[in-house]
This record gives structure tokens, C-alpha cells and sequence, in this order.
């Protein structure tokens, strides 16, 4: 049985990465995503239901369309397989409950995987993903057993506000926008989830990761300090790093100044 369970969350999260692939392509676009049905960008012909199947038909067309030979993006395969394998981590982190948290704790991860990846194609967070996650965690906030309201306030108002302090302290020194109002909006959503100490855990992850790459951009590329750097790319997978080990990371830093 447990075996099944286990082959049912993966299957589940394939099927719905398959999804998240329509969302991270239309909705930066400004396409339905309901229709039309997919098709291949290049030949324009409808996708048959056994070309679409997650990872396993990408592997079988190796890579490349059925009609025309036009490469497919290792991006489709890679967001499926990404998110089963989110889910199947929530799963066991959930203690291999099926209830409202594992339900939770998804759409939550499934939401930082799409603005993840728009933000590092397009340079843009879409308030769609980010405003209604924002307010189904502070709604879902009194029901939860390890955050209150107060506390996903607490933790709305300090992610985005301190990010909003470093937009305007940067427009204000440098006059031009250093980071988007789309990142606010996303540390919004990801501190109401998370709470006040997961959200700065969240926060210091993704700028430590974002540094060390920007750092490394710049002396690979020979560029200055000027190039854009998608902030939303790194606080996506700092966040789903906060929600599955963010305790034990917290923990393990504080035990290391004993009283």
C-alpha cells in the first residue's frame, strides 16, 4: 500500500508539472491557459495525448518534435520531474499524511516553482501566482498546527517589508529600481506561508545564493555590477528549502551559541 501511495504522489506531481509548464509559458504571455490545446511553437501542430505524456514522451521523441524534428526545451521535462519530486518530499516530510497540510504545503511549492521559473525566463512575478497563494495562506493560517495568523502577519509584513526597504533604498541611492515589486509581492506570499523565522531563514538563503552566482556571472562573463539578476529564481528555492528543513536548519544555528 505504501508503495502505491508513494507511486500516486509521483504520478500526480508529473501530471501536474505537465500543468505548471502551460502556466510558466502562457500566463507570462498573457495566453489562456485552457486553449487552445498545446502545440508545437514552430510547426504549429496539435500535440497528440501520447506526445504529452510527462518525461516518459520527451524521452521517447528524444527531445525533438513528432512533425517537424524541432527541439524540445529540457525545461518541460526538468519542471515534471521537479515537481513530483517536490511533492514526493513534502509527502514524506508530512509523515505520509494525505491531509489539508500535504494539500498546503504543494500548492505552495507548485507556486514557487512556476514564479521560479518565469521570473528567471521573463524577469517577471506575476501578482496571478503570487496574490491568490498570499491570501490562501492567510486564510488556511488559524487552521494550521504549527503557524497562527498572527504569526503568517508577522511574517507577510517582514519578508515583503524588508525587501520593500531594499527597493526604495536602491531607487533612492541609485535611482532606478534594483528589484521589482513582483519580488515583494512574492516574499509576501512565502512569509505568510512560512512564518516570521522560516521567512528570514528564506531570506538569507536566497541572498547568500544569489550573491555567490552574481559573483560568479560577473567573472564568467567579464560583466559589471550592473546585469539583472532574477531575485525570484533564488527566493523560490530557498523558500522550499525553509518550509521542509527550515527548523532543523534554525535549530542547528542557534545550538551553535549555546547559552
Amino acid at each position: 500500500m505504501e508503495t502505491l501511495r508513494i507511486i500516486l504522489v509521483a504520478v500526480v506531481g508529473l501530471v501536474w508539472g505537465s500543468f505548471l509548464n502551460v502556466v510558466i509559458y502562457r500566463l507570462p504571455r498573457d495566453l489562456s491557459l485552457v486553449k487552445p490545446p498545446s502545440s508545437c511553437p514552430k510547426c504549429n501542430r496539435r500535440i497528440k495525448w501520447y506526445d504529452n505524456i510527462p518525461v516518459i514522451s520527451y524521452l521517447l521523441l528524444g527531445g525533438k518534435c513528432r512533425f517537424c524534428g524541432e527541439k524540445i526545451s529540457i525545461v518541460y521535462p526538468l519542471v515534471e520531474a521537479l515537481t513530483a519530486a517536490c511533492f514526493l518530499i513534502i509527502y514524506f516530510h508530512n509523515l505520509r499524511y494525505f491531509d489539508l497540510q500535504f494539500f498546503a504545503d504543494c500548492i505552495f511549492a507548485s507556486a514557487l516553482i512556476a514564479l521560479g521559473f518565469i521570473d528567471y525566463f521573463h524577469q517577471i512575478i506575476p501578482d496571478h501566482i503570487s496574490l491568490p497563494v498570499l491570501v490562501l495562506a492567510l486564510v488556511y493560517a488559524p487552521f494550521r498546527y504549527d503557524l497562527t495568523l498572527r504569526q503568517a502577519l508577522l511574517g507577510a509584513v517582514t519578508g515583503g517589508g524588508l525587501l520593500l526597504i531594499v527597493y526604495f533604498a536602491y531607487l533612492f541611492l541609485r535611482k532606478k529600481e534594483g528589484l521589482g515589486m513582483g519580488d515583494v509581492m512574492m516574499m509576501l506570499m512565502v512569509g505568510a506561508y512560512l512564518g516570521l523565522s522560516r521567512t528570514i531563514l528564506t531570506l538569507l538563503l536566497s541572498s547568500v545564493s544569489g550573491a555567490i552566482i552574481g559573483i560568479a556571472l560577473i567573472r564568467a562573463r567579464k560583466a559589471d555590477l550592473q546585469f539583472a539578476l532574477p531575485f525570484g529564481s533564488f527566493i523560490a528555492p530557498a523558500a522550499f528549502v525553509a518550509l521542509v528543513r527550515g527548523e532543523q536548519i534554525i535549530t542547528w544555528y542557534l545550538s551553535l551559541f549555546p547559552r
